[in-house]
């Protein structure tokens, strides 16, 4: 998925929680659903409070895991009625994005929600926000400093590459000279190199599992059929792939059926909808996919909600929500993925 990073471990402020037992509970009041779609919860039982205006500014959706950021949060800011929306546009140029944040902050909107579309560039404007008296959620892709937000929510890219790399490594456990091959993303992005750095410290608990090439796409259908089509040339056999995505995904396996090929397992990223639904038909290569959830758009609604609201999170002793706040990289395989299904973009 397009140029969204995270931090793993890197904490500001006095708490950090692994959103797995977040995920819907942004107040201080009880949910007991468990199901991971954020936008099957009953946000309704949560009894309204100070009404908040929430001004939520994300990236252009040019990819089904941004555009489901942006679905996730307008249904979740629905289910409150204590909860107005103010969203912009969406744009990848960071100056018009820097300008659709001024307006909100003009606005005097409560709270902001802020998935910057270049985190380094847009801190600027977080801090300006911070600054005037609004808090600002930044989501996923993280400002340069913790003074331009007041909780840092998002994906764990290291944990996906890790969680990939154990899944494969199991699997592949009992087999001698086994041989892994990966497909990443865009090279010049951090999360692509924390992605491929936890798929090899996980493989480095499987001796017998070599990682024997890699080929870096670009997120997008076309490239991963190319890159796909030319690691298939190069590798006349191999046993597992993984793929950090699952739109570039779409185009791997149509360069792995029009190949021919099925002597191996493939995992995939991010949780898309596709994804799921081979899984769960197993009738090919994909296996499992690791997740990182467009849901976190949802909680940072919740979160911002709950800063409004001067509320703290459901199930922690502390008055004030955390400063951040991990996501988990769940594997999804086909024992689970119909508990995962509501919650696939497209």
């Amino acid at each position: 998925m397009p140029e969204h990073t995270s931090r793993r471990g890197l904490l500001f402020g006095t708490a950090a929680v692994s959103a797995g037992a977040f995920l819907t509970a942004c107040t201080s009041n009880e949910n007991n659903d468990k199901s991971p779609a954020a936008d099957s919860k009953p946000a309704a039982d949560d009894k309204p409070g100070k009404h908040v205006t929430i001004g939520f500014a994300g990236p252009q959706a040019d990819h089904g895991w941004l555009n489901a950021i942006n679905e996730n949060a307008k249904s979740r800011a629905k289910k409150y009625s204590d909860v107005t929306l103010e969203t912009t546009e969406g744009s990848n140029d960071t100056a018009q994005q820097i300008g659709q944040i001024e307006t909100l902050i003009n606005k005097k909107v409560d709270v902001l929600v802020i998935l910057p579309a270049d985190g380094k560039a847009l801190t600027q404007v977080g801090l300006k926000a911070m600054r005037s008296g609004i808090p600002v959620v930044n989501l996923d892709r993280i400002f340069n400093t913790a003074q331009a937000y007041r909780c840092w929510i998002g994906g764990d890219n290291y944990g996906m590459g890790l969680n990939a790399g154990h899944y494969i490594g199991e699997k592949l456990k009992g087999k001698k000279n086994a041989k892994v091959i990966e497909l990443a993303g865009v090279d010049s992005l951090e999360l692509t190199k924390q992605r491929t750095q936890g798929f090899d410290d996980a493989l480095k608990n499987y001796p017998n599992i070599e990682k024997v090439a890699r080929q870096a796409a670009e997120f997008t259908v076309e490239s991963g059929q190319a890159k796909m089509a030319q690691l298939l040339q190069a590798q006349s056999k191999f046993d597992a792939l993984w793929n950090h995505d699952d739109d570039q995904g779409v185009g791997a396996l149509r360069a792995i059926e029009q190949a021919g090929r099925d002597e191996f397992l493939m995992v995939g990223g991010a949780g898309a909808l596709s994804a799921f639904q081979a899984i769960k038909q197993d009738k090919g290569v994909l296996k499992a996919t690791v997740l990182y959830p467009p849901t976190m758009a949802a909680s940072a609604i919740d979160l911002a909600r709950a800063l409004g609201q001067s509320k703290g999170v459901s199930g922690l002793a502390e008055y004030e929500i955390p400063a951040s706040i991990t996501l988990y990289s769940a594997v999804v395989d086909k024992d689970n993925v119909d508990q995962y299904m509501p919650t696939g973009f497209r």
